[in-house]
C-alpha cells in the first residue's frame, strides 16, 4: 500500500540502479493492455474485445497473449477468462482459442503449446471428499475443481491434469476461512524448463510441482502463514519465487502485510524476502505478482492499489509507479479502482520489444 500521497504516474526513478526497459500491465475492468516506458509514458496499447481474464503479457515473437472475459461458462466465480488471444504488435488476431471455463492463469510452453487453468464441476462423489472450507458456502452448482489443459496451436488437448482426481485431497483441505464453491482456487500456472508445471492454490495455501510425464507431485509446500499466495516461478537458479499476500488476519494479527519470497525447493527454506516497514505499508489481500529482472533486481506489482515498483536485492525501491488509470464506469467489481493482477519489464533489447519502440 503507497504512503497516503495523491500522485500517479512515476514517483520514483534512481536511473543508475534500475533495469531499464517497458513494463507492460491492464487495469481489471478495462479493456486496454498498456506498455509504458520508465518514465510512465504509454508507448503501446492493445485494446481488448472484453474485460481481461485478469492479465496479458509479451511472447517473445513480440505478440501479445491475453485472456478475455467471455458471457457463457460458470457463474459467480472469480477471474473468468474464457477466449485466449495472440494479438500482433499492430492489434491483429493471430491465433485463439476458446473454453468458457479458462480462469486465472495462461501461459505459452516452449514446445508452441500453450497451457491454461479450467474449472469442471466435480461430480457428487469427488464433492463429498472435498475437505474444509465453510460448509454450507458451495456454488448453487455444486463445487468446481480446477484443471490444467495443455494445447496445440490447433487447439487440440495434448496434456490433462484434473485437480480433485490426480491429489489426495485430504492431504490439502480448504482454509477454514474460505468458502466451498471450488477446490481449491488455483491462481498460477508455471512450465518449468525441464516440462514440469507448477501450479499454486490460493484456497488450500498449497504450491506444487506435477511431473508432467508421471502426472506425480514431485514437490509441494502448504504454508498457511503465507496468507493466500500468487504467481509462484521457478527462477533460472532454480529457486521458487512468490508473492505472499498476508491475507489472514486471524494468523498475523497487527503483524498483516504482504512479502515477495525467494525459497530454495530442496528445503523450502526462504533466502530472500521483501516486505514493507511498516508490515501494513505493503498490503495487497488479493492478485499481484513478482519478476525477477536481469540485473537481479525483483519488479513487484501490489494490485489491490495499482502500484508496480522494483527493488534490489537489498530492498531499496528504485523505481515506482502508480496506475493512474481509473475504472470510471459503473463495475459490479472494480468500479474507482486501478487494480492491476499481474505487470512484467521487458528489457529495451530483449526478444519481446527488439526495435519496435
Amino acid at each position: 500500500m503507497p504512503l497516503i500521497d495523491p500522485r500517479t504516474g512515476v514517483v520514483r526513478h534512481e536511473k543508475a540502479r534500475v533495469s531499464e526497459g517497458f513494463t507492460l500491465f491492464t487495469t481489471l475492468g478495462k479493456t486496454t493492455t498498456r506498455l509504458i516506458d520508465m518514465d510512465g509514458e504509454v508507448v503501446q496499447e492493445w485494446d481488448l474485445p472484453s474485460e481481461p481474464g485478469n492479465y496479458a503479457y509479451l511472447l517473445e515473437n513480440g505478440n501479445l497473449l491475453a485472456a478475455v472475459r467471455t458471457e457463457e461458462g460458470p457463474e459467480g466465480l472469480p477471474a473468468k477468462g474464457g477466449r485466449l488471444m495472440e494479438i500482433d504488435w499492430s492489434g491483429n488476431l493471430v491465433w485463439e482459442y476458446i473454453d468458457h471455463a479458462q480462469h486465472h492463469d495462461f501461459r505459452r510452453c516452449a514446445n508452441g503449446n500453450t497451457v491454461y487453468l479450467g474449472w469442471e464441476l466435480l461430480d457428487e462423489e469427488l464433492q463429498k471428499k472435498v475437505p474444509g472450507g465453510i460448509v454450507g458456502q458451495e456454488h448453487p452448482d455444486g463445487i468446481y475443481g480446477d484443471y490444467i489443459r495443455e494445447i496445440d496451436q490447433q487447439g487440440d488437448v495434448i496434456w490433462e491434469w484434473y485437480a480433485a482426481k490426480e491429489l489426495d485431497m485430504a492431504q490439502f483441505p480448504l482454509d477454514p476461512t474460505v468458502h466451498r464453491k471450488e477446490y481449491a482456487h488455483a491462481n498460477t500456472i508455471f512450465p518449468c524448463e525441464n516440462g514440469d508445471y507448477i501450479i499454486n492454490w490460493r484456497f488450500n495455501n498449497t504450491m506444487l510441482r506435477i511431473d508432467r510425464e508421471t502426472k506425480d507431485v514431485v514437490w509441494h509446500l502448504t504454508e498457511p502463514t503465507y496468507g493466500q499466495h500468487h504467481d509462484v516461478q521457478e527462477l533460472d537458479n532454480k529457486n521458487i519465487l512468490f508473492f505472499a499476500n498476508g491475507t489472514d488476519v486471524h494468523v498475523h494479527g497487527s503483524k498483516t502485510g504482504s512479502a515477495v519470497i525467494e525459497l530454495d525447493p530442496k528445503t523450502n527454506e526462504e533466502v530472500w524476502r521483501y516486505e514493507g516497514y511498516p508490515r501494513c505499508s505493503f498490503m495487497s489481500w488479493f492478485i499481484s505478482g513478482c519478476q525477477r529482472l536481469d540485473n537481479g533486481n525483483t519488479l513487484i506489482c501490489e494490485g489491490l492499489w495499482g502500484r508496480v515498483f522494483e527493488v534490489t536485492r537489498d530492498c531499496e525501491i528504485v523505481w515506482e509507479y502508480v496506475s493512474p488509470f481509473v475504472v470510471d464506469y459503473p463495475h459490479p467489481e472494480y468500479e474507482a479502482t486501478n487494480v492491476i493482477f499481474r505487470s512484467y519489464r521487458y528489457g529495451r533489447h530483449s526478444k519481446q520489444i527488439r526495435n519496435r519502440v
